[in-house]
């Protein structure tokens, strides 16, 4: 019998909560506070739409995609390390995140930085111990590194506050997003194909998609920003109305336009797969979500 969309989703992230919740669990160790600041925001909920990621294209190259969770733990503790710290005082300075007050909001700005150092770096030791082969654990740890670091989203950051106070052309505001939205979703994707030892076409393919994807992804969280439901949300709206964004810039009515632009380049690259309807309505949702 075929599963629908919300019960393969649910599966996944179900899966993937159980194993989260299994994480920095030991309470005889004295600094048991940083696993409990960790655990804060690792299990605060969230869509889980990168280890989701990870596990679909493991499964869409023909892998077992539960023998991918702790890959898929691994991206969700190296993105929500990234949320810790972008909530800091000296980065966005906000005081809700999914719903809850921020990290350093219940710990203090000193726990909450080391929060996300120690879910950083508890990532790579997570992919290191996984039951995987050492060459695809070794590509994984490459690649969630590339993604996540100075090339990658952590540049973006950097790229990011460097744009503050400045009005920023359409290519500059592109060099900021692919990096601190977009690496981590390429990330997500081409470590699933790994996970299952895919071939170097879909590795490209999983790319392409998640290019597109990512950067959907961000004009719809732009857009959601002068739209949205904070309720919904979980955070601020109109945060943004001082900072770069692709509403700024464009205006919503071509933000739309761009985004199912970018949606059809997504939904085009997944042609080099089979059974991907899965992946097809979940491109189309998160174009279309209030949250």
């Amino acid at each position: 019998m075929e599963q629908t969309f919300d019960t393969v989703l649910s599966t996944y992230q179900q899966a993937v909560e159980r194993r989260l919740a299994a994480s920095f669990t030991d309470e005889t160790q004295p600094q048991r506070q940083l696993f409990e600041a960790m655990r804060y925001s690792l299990l605060a909920g969230g869509k889980r739409i990168r280890p989701v990621l990870v596990l679909e294209f493991c499964r869409l190259c023909g892998g077992t995609w539960e023998h991918a969770l702790d890959f898929a733990a691994a991206i969700e503790m190296v993105h929500t390390y990234s949320l810790i710290h972008d909530d800091l005082p000296c980065m966005d300075n906000d005081d809700y995140r999914r719903g809850r007050l921020t990290n350093h909001k219940v710990y203090g700005e000193a726990q909450a930085v080391l929060a996300g150092d120690g879910l950083l770096t508890a990532a790579f030791s997570t992919i290191a111990r996984a039951d995987a082969p050492a060459e695809v654990r070794i590509e994984i740890v490459r690649t969630l590194a590339e993604c996540a670091g100075e090339e990658g989203m952590v540049g973006g950051q950097v790229l990011d506050m460097a744009g503050e106070g400045k009005t920023l052309t359409g290519e500059e505001l592109l060099a900021i997003h692919s990096r601190k939205t977009g690496a981590l979703i390429v990330a997500a994707c081409t470590m699933g194909v790994l996970a299952a030892q895919g071939s170097e076409a879909q590795l490209q393919a999983a790319t392409d998609f998640a290019n597109a994807l990512g950067l959907a992804f961000q004009i719809r969280d732009d857009m959601l920003d002068v739209l949205g439901d904070a309720k919904k949300l979980g955070k601020a709206v109109h945060a943004d109305e001082k900072k770069n964004t692709f509403v700024s810039l464009y205006g919503l009515p071509q933000c739309e336009a761009y985004l199912q632009a970018e949606n059809a380049k997504a939904l085009a690259a997944l042609d080099a797969f089979s059974d991907t309807a899965f992946l097809r309505e979940l491109t189309l949702r998160l174009a279309s979500r209030d949250f």
